[in-house]
């Protein structure tokens, strides 16, 4: 019933806020700043925005359920706390970008930066498509079309895959003690192969779910509907394939990144096991005369 519902998507996205949301910008907050050698913009911004994601994120669930028989205060209160919760997401990814402030040339040259810039960016993106996607008017059309798959995944591969790789290729060489990774050249290679997979995938979904939503407004003179479901389909299939492309190569430059990692790890041992065949030599205790 009703209250099943809500209770769904008041846990739904909750998930969305706490699991792929709240962690994550934790990983930005701590590898960012200390990736580009730069204090944080400021961290007084960064707890009101902890806190404002907090309170806000709970109460925008019913905006997944407009136009449906959940009450229209609950969905007006989703809706209303959504638009707001975007002031404190802008909040911690405009943080994020002001911290880059001075450090540009590093973005430029070092691939794991640019993965958490683009994270930064995507992390914004996404919260603004969803507080905007949230507005009754606005949802009239997105709602269960291929707008809101690429809206998911504009922040699960832009935003969450994004940061994950940047934290996991700052962290690899620390924990095995390597300058850098195996190869930069492929850390090079992954990035440009996830941001083209990313942007394929998010383009060809929009324009997709946007189609799909006109389409299916579209009534005849009769008060019918111009096109069918099957209508409808068809003219996603181009789209779908772009999917499907932008999907493959985002997953190339994930099989990229896992190689370069593996990589980094068997070097580490190799050189530690070379170190224990040949210690280096002590040097001889001075005595005194």
């Amino acid at each position: 019933g009703v209250q099943d519902a809500m209770t769904q998507w008041w846990y739904g996205h909750n998930a969305v806020a706490f699991f792929l949301t709240a962690g994550f910008l934790g990983m930005l907050y701590y590898y960012l700043p200390k990736r580009a050698e730069r204090p944080i913009y400021s961290y007084r911004l960064s707890i009101i925005s902890f806190w404002g994601i907090t309170f806000f994120y709970m109460w925008a669930g019913s905006h997944h359920l407009h136009y449906t028989a959940l009450p229209q205060w609950v969905q007006t209160l989703g809706m209303t706390f959504s638009v707001m919760l975007l002031v404190p997401s802008w909040a911690s990814a405009g943080n994020a970008l002001m911290t880059l402030n001075g450090a540009w040339h590093k973005v430029r040259d070092d691939a794991t930066l640019r993965f958490m810039f683009v994270a930064a960016v995507f992390y914004g993106l996404s919260t603004f498509e969803g507080s905007f996607m949230a507005i009754r008017p606005v949802n009239a059309l997105s709602h269960y079309t291929d707008w809101t798959v690429g809206h998911v995944h504009a922040g699960a591969l832009g935003w969450v895959a994004m940061i994950t790789f940047g934290a996991i290729y700052a962290s690899v060489p620390w924990l095995w003690k390597q300058k850098t990774m195996w190869s930069p050249r492929l850390v090079e290679v992954h990035f440009w192969l996830a941001l083209a997979g990313t942007l394929i995938y998010v383009f060809a979904m929009w324009n997709s779910g946007i189609i799909q939503g006109l389409m299916w407004r579209t009534y005849n003179e009769s008060g019918t509907l111009a096109y069918s479901f099957v209508d409808s389909l068809e003219a996603m299939h181009p789209y779908y394939i772009a999917r499907a492309v932008g999907g493959l190569f985002f997953l190339v430059g994930t099989l990229v990144g896992c190689y370069n990692i593996w990589m980094t790890i068997r070097a580490s041992r190799a050189a530690a096991v070379l170190e224990d065949d040949h210690p280096a030599p002590r040097p001889a205790l001075e005595t005194g005369s």
